[in-house]
């Protein structure tokens, strides 16, 4: 393919790492400049291609791009906005190569979840169909972990990381005070329908019985009696109880726990508040007095605690990303592959978006402890390396410090388009 302008978008929640991950694009587009010409970001996603609002990162110094990777949050913003199907609005991909076309794009980065990969997968069929050259590459991100055919998932290991010290560092607090006052102690982590980030708080654990000591996962029903039963059983021999519960949580009937009633714009049901629910439960059968928390957009921003083994790997897929698109390749995602625990090897691999979109991997039964309140030593073996590692940014002032980019759009050539 002779050299042609590429475009690179961010979707969905972001994470501490996403923007690592952009560093490693645009880094090594940068160095293909025979192959690749401007490289463009599309402000909020995939709607900075729907409504032609293209940012030159080519404006960008060097310094400010390296930047990126200690750098949380999105640096061109993200959406949640999911393309429907081809025969659905046809005309939204019709105008994102309309956009491609007008703008000489011939390369497609997507960074996000399953939905994402969907949405990539689709623009590379309807490049086929309509004969207009797109290379599409998808490029792995979710806290939740739960993409398919990769050994993890960009982001994850920092959101583990934080879980896991967090509640270490809190358990710590209610064990000091429970003894006239905190009896329960309740933290609520990300994952609606995959509990990798609730587990991940076991890795506080350093021996048998201690916190956090009970997790509920979504993989596991909840079952209200059995629960309350080991918080009274804990607190009568430890003193008191740490709990990490996913927002997933759910009933053997699939209901939520913790059940909003409305939608977010993917469609997925709108969770709220499964801690205060759980420790309200706590109250009123036990009487205990209870703190709850809800790490929320903390677990997902805390770039000054990220895993560095996380930091590398979302250079790392951003990097192959570009590489497998000067290759040819097209309609795939680059993957994580582990090739040993201890000591912990991985490898860039990849995976075709079609077996990748709209697709969920759960916590596996292997995983889980016989009682459903934990993690077995395989899910720990597994769990640990991910966190592993240092990957500070720069302090001034006794605070990090995080690039802020110019973002710069260029000038638009087609009519406005509403969405």
């Amino acid at each position: 393919m002779a050299r042609a302008n590429a475009f690179y978008a961010q979707s969905g929640g972001v994470t501490a790492v996403i923007n690592a991950s952009a560093c490693g694009v645009i880094e090594t587009a940068r160095q293909h400049k025979d192959r690749i010409g401007k490289l463009y970001a599309g402000r909020n996603g995939i709607l900075g291609a729907l409504n032609e609002e293209l940012i030159d990162t080519g404006r960008e110094s060097a310094q400010s791009i390296a930047g990126l990777r200690s750098t949380p949050s999105g640096a061109f913003g993200s959406c949640r906005y999911k393309l429907k199907s081809l025969q659905e609005n046809r005309r939204e991909y019709e105008r994102l190569i309309q956009v491609f076309q007008a703008h000489d794009i011939r390369y497609f980065f997507y960074n996000g979840g399953g939905d994402s990969q969907d949405t990539a997968n689709k623009v590379a069929q309807l490049g086929s169909s309509l004969g207009y050259p797109i290379t599409c590459i998808g490029i792995p991100k979710t806290v939740d972990n739960d993409l398919p055919l990769t050994d993890c998932c960009p982001g994850f290991g920092s959101v583990a990381k934080y879980v896991a010290v967090s509640t270490r560092e809190a358990a710590l607090d209610v064990a000091s005070m429970s003894e006239t006052s905190t009896k329960v102690f309740v933290l609520e982590t990300m994952g609606r329908h995959a509990g990798w980030i609730a587990a991940a708080a076991a890795l506080a654990q350093e021996g048998p019985g201690e916190p956090p000591h009970i997790i509920l996962l979504p993989e596991v029903p909840f079952q209200r009696r059995r629960f309350l039963a080991k918080v009274k059983k804990t607190v009568e021999r430890c003193g008191y109880c740490v709990i990490v519960v996913s927002e997933g949580a759910q009933y053997a009937n699939g209901r939520f726990v913790a059940e909003a009633g409305t939608s977010d714009a993917f469609g997925h049901t709108q969770l709220g508040g499964v801690a205060p629910t759980i420790a309200n439960m706590v109250k009123e059968k036990l009487g205990y007095k209870f703190h709850w928390a809800v790490a929320d957009y903390l677990q997902r921003a805390a770039r000054h605690i990220a895993s560095g083994t996380d930091v590398a790997q979302a250079y790392a897929v951003g990097k192959a990303a570009v590489e497998f698109a000067l290759a040819g390749k097209n309609a795939v995602m680059p993957t994580i592959v582990r090739k040993s625990d201890k000591p912990y090897r991985w490898a860039i691999g990849e995976a075709p978006l079609a077996r990748v979109a709209n697709k969920e991997r759960k916590m596996p039964k292997r995983f889980i402890s016989a009682d459903g309140f934990g993690i077995t030593t395989a899910a720990r073996r597994y769990l640990a390396p991910l966190i592993e590692g240092e990957d500070y940014p720069s302090y001034r002032n006794g605070l990090p410090q995080y690039v802020r980019l110019k973002n710069q759009l260029v000038a638009k050539k087609l009519p406005p388009f509403r969405i």
